[in-house]
């Protein structure tokens, strides 16, 4: 990664670690909550292994904590450019994320993707704690949450409560989108306040 940007293996490494102590979970009973095996649980924890986007959301959805709370490096400035070209994809069956920023916002939290459903499979989530809201730009996309279904274009916007079961998948394959995830900063699937993890990597 340019400029010394650890890789999401690093960051995931740090924050995986951080996150399961302060939940005061054994290796076992996140393995045991996720359905992901320990060993490699264990592997992502020592900075191996290649994350999914599968594996990501099933760890923020078992956690309790944002997305942003397991991938992010936090940077400060007046004037913050990410060139997509230069930001790790996560890959999931059937949609590549790049994670652009995180924005702490009084008592709310926004994490900003580059999101492209690329077509070949859908992309399907348990659920997982924030509001999605989803902008298209390019492509036809095919929203399921919760048993409805919604069929978006270029310029559409469509939003929902990501706890719910939800699944995307490309009509008009790829579809390029902006993805947002907003939180409340004490938003948790048990009302448990946000653990405290480290900033300094």
């Amino acid at each position: 990664m340019e400029d010394g940007t650890p890789s999401i293996r690093d960051m995931l490494a740090v924050n995986l670690r951080a996150a399961r102590t302060a939940r005061g979970l054994s290796l076992s009973e996140l393995s045991r909550r996720s359905g992901i095996g320990k060993a490699t649980l264990s592997q992502l924890e020592s900075g191996g292994g290649n994350p999914t986007i599968e594996t990501v959301f099933s760890l923020s959805r078992v956690l309790e904590v944002a997305i942003s709370d397991l991938l992010d490096h936090r940077a400060g400035g007046a004037l913050t450019v990410v060139r997509g070209a230069d930001v790790e994809v996560l890959r999931g069956e059937g949609v590549d994320l790049r994670p652009l920023r995180r924005i702490d916002a009084g008592d709310g939290v926004f994490e900003v993707y580059d999101q492209v459903v690329r077509g070949d499979a859908p992309q399907q989530s348990q659920g997982h704690v924030g509001i999605e809201h989803t902008v298209v730009q390019t492509g036809s996309l095919r929203v399921e949450v919760a048993g409805r279904t919604v069929d978006v274009g270029p310029g559409d916007y469509v939003a929902f409560d990501a706890c719910e079961p939800h699944c995307y998948t490309a009509l008009e394959a790829p579809v390029h989108s902006v993805l947002l995830l907003q939180y409340r900063a004490d938003e948790r699937l048990d009302g448990r306040p946000h653990p405290v993890l480290p900033t300094g990597r």
